[in-house]
């Protein structure tokens, strides 16, 4: 998701339409979304034809009408976005509250949407016991989606385990061998759409996942205990936000400690360009942004230069400088944390600790 948000952000052309509008999980609410749609893909229709040339609005109107019949509005989360220009024609669902808008530019609007995920908090909940294993994606509370094919997947070797009950070594070996199985699947998601994973299993399987386990730093070190296999995804995910609620709040603590210790040996750097010469050196560990924190910026002769928001659409804006930066240092293997508003008070809401 934050991929194809940051993938849609870089895209430019003459008319970039970007429809934002909030919409609802369950009937009645979602009943009511294609109408609300309807009316903010007539209202970008109109403002095309008040703006282009008649032919090219045509051709952007009827893009945006066959984008609009694919949506199954059953489907919905708690918005919808959809981008269309001259080349793409997409939608994206998302499970924040949006303000009901259109916006016609040369770049979509994903910046608000950016923002907004970083309040989220993203992770995958893996349900495993010895014959099958689920995985759903959450933020926060919500469910975002539970994965498809290969998955739900089956242990095919379930029979065997149950037919040779006397042959300890070999069940333990068969159990192993499908969790294996399903942390490569695991894995393969994950690397296009990286988030933390809780497993949700009882604790023998949790233990025995963590052997085979290719990419234990994806793994929260602490897992939801009870076999919820056919418990439904938002009743596993109420329960797992309880647990991945309480070690983000804890793991943000742990994190600010770092910022602590860093700002008393020296290895604290809180000047913009000072921050973008060390990416660049490979000497950043981490930057440390306020959630909700956002500032435009051009880069002039290698140096970064606020500007005010109302020049964030021209062409040689950044429109978020700290985004550019975080994708920058990921890049060079170092990471980032975004803390509550006001816990960066002390440093205007960014920061970055050095390796050296």
């Amino acid at each position: 998701m934050n991929i194809q948000l940051k993938r849609l952000k870089n895209l430019r052309s003459e008319s970039c339409v970007t429809i934002i509008l909030n919409t609802h999980r369950t009937k009645p609410g979602y009943l009511q979304d294609p109408k609300l749609l309807k009316n903010l893909v007539k209202e970008a229709g109109d403002r095309l034809l008040a703006d282009r040339a008649k032919r090219d609005a045509q051709v952007l109107i009827d893009r945006l009408a066959e984008l609009e019949k694919k949506i199954d509005h059953s489907q919905n989360l708690e918005s919808l976005i959809l981008f269309v220009n001259e080349k793409i024609a997409e939608y994206i669902r998302l499970p924040i509250a949006v303000e009901n808008r259109v916006v016609i530019d040369h770049s979509f609007a994903t910046r608000d949407l950016l923002r907004a995920l970083h309040k989220e908090t993203h992770y995958y909940v893996l349900v495993l016991d010895q014959q099958r294993a689920r995985l759903i994606e959450a933020f926060n509370d919500k469910v975002l989606a539970e994965a498809g094919a290969p998955f739900p997947m089956e242990n095919e070797f379930f029979s065997t385990i149950k037919s040779e009950p006397s042959n300890a070594s070999r069940q333990t070996n068969l159990i192993l061998e499908f969790f294996n199985r399903v942390d490569k699947e695991v894995n393969a998601l994950w690397k296009n759409n990286p988030a933390p994973v809780l497993i949700c299993s009882v604790e023998s399987n949790y233990h025995d996942y963590l052997k085979i386990a290719d990419r234990r730093s994806s793994l929260l070190d602490t897992f939801l205990n009870k076999n919820r296999m056919n418990e439904k995804a938002h009743a596993i995910i109420t329960e797992a936000w309880k647990i991945v609620g309480e070690y983000t709040i804890e793991k943000n603590r742990a994190r600010k400690e770092e910022l602590k210790n860093a700002v008393s040996t020296g290895k604290f750097v809180s000047d913009t360009n000072d921050i973008w010469r060390a990416i660049k050196q490979g000497r950043v560990a981490t930057i440390f942004v306020e959630q909700g924190r956002f500032q435009p910026a051009v880069i002039e002769n290698d140096l970064i230069r606020y500007v005010g928001d109302d020049l964030r659409d021209r062409k040689d804006v950044i429109d978020d400088i700290y985004d550019e930066l975080i994708e920058a240092n990921l890049r060079n293997g170092g990471d980032a944390v975004f803390l509550p508003k006001g816990e960066l008070d002390t440093f205007n809401g960014f920061g970055a600790i050095t390796r050296y």
